[in-house]
């Protein structure tokens, strides 16, 4: 009676793109996958995807939503259930009081669902001291629908309701590509009250509604220890074009480190309104491109980079408009205008959208427009700045007494309680993008490292994650933040004691922090100050692409211009990625600490460590190192369904039978076409397949990496193996890697997948193998489909 044809009752990951009066919620009790495991025993029930379904085991109250045929089959279900709670199943229908056991609740869509718990805490928290009448500005987003005439009658309902309450409609944005249909509005405190308690009579109860969220917030940065510059900025040569951009705050265009560098576009005309002193965040992100550290005296990037300011005044978000809307609008019109850009930096957040296992309509855009546009978007994963307790320690005193290793295992065992309230911030959780955390590294000297010395740093000995820095996983699980790079040392301040300590990140400083040019202050021009944070690690890692780019331009010229911008793009993901490690030292802290202990257990804790690191820390350098004793491959095409592709690695003899520590490593990145509301949103997925010819190399799966399961979930896939023992090699051998595209899951995908592959022999201290890899490699690798 429920199943009317193949695949009629669907359970889905995310509801977004579907339409909700035909979804069951499914309140999941105890794990995903004993669930998953009653749902296959379900005659006629399709598990679209596990791998999407699978929550972050941080999720106390996991849910999964049932896609039904019609209204029939969801009154069936109901009663169902009903039957089920009062013991009357009769035969035939035991499978499913197999499923009702690992349920809180089963329930139609409704006002739970569109007024989310953190989104009520955050309404709360806004409508503190607002009367009644106060007008509160909030984000409703729609049910999409794709019938144009639906849609206007929705909106037009959603839009009576307002008025009828006193609210005003501000703005608009409807967005078929990624499904989106949202309204911004102005509404009385009295109305947003009813919000919160998810009153059926009030805006939650409306059936055109899908979503009820506070105006998008940005992240901030200050700037801390403005002085002024040295010296006038060295003289550069001619530009070139731009291949990359940057959507951020309006920056100080006339600071003479910058003026000559930016090619501003300012379509929403956010510069004349921008308070020249308040321009903290453009400045410093355009500057750490374009410069990097200051401290560290890296020349600029040889091109001119590309900026669409997107935050106004006090570096927000323009008051009336939708941040999504904005930044559609921006990356078409710089598509439009400057076609050979191929990297955009993205360190932007909202802070009142945490990731919560469904992906936000700002990281759906970027999915889109970055497959759609073949655009590489490199995005922070979001600052946490509010204090938390350290139990471990009842006084400040305490805490700094404490020694290195002690101090380390504190501030992981305290991130690990607090994990749940210290995630991505959208639109980190991207799968086609890259994520970059903040590692707390930077280019301070000894004595201005001195003048830090009245707070606390956590990590005195160890390269890790700051304490400040958003933690994974991403959607389905996936590894994110995809890399840390540089976001200064961080240090934490101590800010009460309630029989132990609060501690919160202290901001950036000339003891503690990035070097970046600065707004001006007190009449004071072209200054420098210092920044920190994912934003600034976000715009290293921006800058470490960019460079990429040039030595590949270097080395091949015209030939490497000429591939598509796309696969330039994913191959940008991919060398960006690849040289990422675990710090060993870190990753051991973390299992040790965390654990869990004994055997079998492996999985679990590289879970806990890739949640903290990513995929690692990247050096700038290393990433662009030409070394003696490694080589690194690149290759890049496209693969049409069911397809796979073959890169022929060249193996020098100069490790052969040399039993010394020697390693092989591989990345593969692409960009996947997305649509929500199809079976799965990850459509294409590649993998590496583990070549037989690794027993020869004597090289095993390494252990301080993701495992293969872990890596294959987003759209980077990073394998290393190695060992010590001697290799056996012939002359000319060679490694068949091979990128194998995967069956696209649910609906079949037509189009064509564009992946880049980098892939790394190194033997450290055998000096012959990049000149012997070199001979043999003319011209360069070329993948065979």
């Amino acid at each position: 009676m429920l199943a009317r044809g193949d695949g009629a009752l669907e359970l889905r990951a995310d509801p977004a793109g579907l339409a909700p009066e035909r979804l069951l919620v499914f309140e999941v009790r105890g794990s995903i996958s004993r669930f998953a495991e009653a749902i296959r025993q379900v005659a006629g029930l399709e598990l679209v995807d596990e791998e999407e379904l699978e929550s972050d085991e941080e999720d106390k109250q996991p849910v999964a939503y049932l896609l039904v045929p019609d209204m029939v089959a969801l009154r069936s279900l109901e009663s169902l259930w009903r039957r089920w709670q009062a013991g009357q199943l009769v035969r035939g229908e035991t499978p499913w009081a197999t499923v009702f056991e690992h349920l809180r609740d089963l329930r139609a869509w409704g006002p739970d669902d569109r007024v989310q718990s953190a989104d009520r805490t955050f309404l709360s928290i806004i409508l503190e001291g607002h009367h009644d009448n106060d007008l509160i500005r909030l984000e409703i987003e729609l049910v999409f629908r794709a019938n144009e005439a639906s849609a206007r009658q929705s909106e037009e309902e959603t839009t009576r309701a307002l008025i009828a309450r006193g609210g005003l409609i501000l703005s608009r944005c409807r967005l078929p590509e990624i499904s989106y249909h949202a309204l911004l509005a102005d509404i009385p405190a009295w109305a947003v009250r009813e919000i919160i308690a998810r009153r059926i009579e009030g805006i939650a109860g409306l059936d055109s509604v899908m979503h009820i969220r506070p105006q998008s917030e940005a992240t901030a940065i200050e700037i801390g220890d403005p002085e002024d510059m040295p010296q006038a900025a060295d003289q550069i040569a001619e530009l070139g074009e731009p291949i990359l951009a940057i959507l951020d705050g309006v920056p100080v265009s006339a600071h003479r480190r910058l003026g000559p560098h930016i090619d501003l576009d300012d379509p929403f005309n956010l510069e004349p309104d921008a308070l020249v002193v308040t321009r903290a965040h453009g400045t410093a992100m355009a500057s750490l491109v374009i410069h990097g550290d200051l401290n560290r005296g890296e020349a600029p990037l040889p091109r001119k980079i590309h900026m669409i300011p997107v935050l106004g005044n006090n570096d927000a978000f323009p008051p009336d408009r939708l941040i999504v809307d904005m930044i559609y609008l921006a990356v078409t019109r710089l598509r439009a205008q400057r076609p050979g850009i191929v990297i955009v930096n993205l360190s932007l957040g909202n802070r009142y959208r945490p990731f919560q296992n469904h992906l936000s309509p700002w990281a759906r855009l970027i999915d889109r427009l970055a497959y759609r546009f073949g655009l590489l978007f490199v995005v922070s994963a979001g600052n946490q700045v509010f204090p938390f307790g350290m139990p471990g320690y009842a006084t400040s005193r305490d805490y700094e007494a404490a020694n290195a290793a002690s101090r380390a295992r504190s501030m992981v065992e305290t991130l690990h309680g607090v994990m749940a309230d210290r995630r991505l911030l959208s639109p980190a959780e991207t799968i086609n993008g890259i994520t970059v955390g903040a590692a707390n590294i930077d280019a301070v000297g000894p004595a201005d490292r001195a003048l830090a010395r009245a707070l606390i740093d956590p990590f005195p000995a160890h390269v890790a994650a700051n304490p400040s820095s958003s933690l994974g996983p991403g959607f389905a699980r996936s590894v994110k933040p995809d890399i840390l790079m540089p976001g200064a040392r961080e240090h934490m301040a101590c800010v009460g004691n309630h029989r132990h300590i609060d501690v919160r990140p202290a901001m950036a400083s000339r003891g503690a922090g990035l070097k970046v040019a600065a707004p001006p202050r007190a009449g004071r021009e072209n200054l420098d100050g210092y920044s920190n944070g994912t934003s600034a690690a976000a715009a290293l890692a921006s800058r470490t692409c960019h460079r990429i780019h040039d030595a590949l331009e270097a080395a091949y010229g015209e030939a490497f211009l000429q591939i598509p911008a796309v696969q330039r793009a994913v191959l940008l993901k991919a060398l960006l990625v690849h040289p990422a490690q675990w710090p060993q030292e870190i990753a051991e802290v973390i299992k040790s600490t965390l654990g869990p202990t004994g055997r079998g257990q492996a999985s679990k804790q590289k879970d806990n460590i890739r949640r903290f690191l990513g995929y690692g820390y990247v050096d700038a350098d290393d990433a662009l190192a030409c070394a003696a004793d490694r080589a690194t491959f690149f290759a890049t095409g496209v693969l049409g369904p069911d397809r796979l592709a073959t890169i022929d690695v060249p193996v020098p003899v100069a490790i052969g039978g040399k039993a010394r520590p020697h390693s092989l490593s591989a990345t593969v990145a692409w960009f996947s076409p997305v649509l929500p509301g199809r079976k799965t949103y990850r459509s294409s997925r590649l993998k590496i397949v583990t070549p037989a010819e690794l027993n020869a190399l004597a090289v095993s799966p390494e252990h301080w990496h993701p495992d293969e399961n872990q890596s294959n979930r987003g759209t980077v896939s990073s394998r290393r193996w190695s060992g010590a023992n001697a290799p056996v090699v012939t002359p000319n051998m060679t490694v068949p890697l091979v990128i194998q595209r995967d069956p696209d899951q649910g609906t079949a995908v037509d189009e064509a997948i564009p992946f880049g592959v980098a892939v790394t022999i190194c033997m450290p201290g055998e000096i012959g193998i990049y000149d012997e890899v070199r001979a043999r490699v003319v011209p360069p690798v070329l993948a065979r489909p």
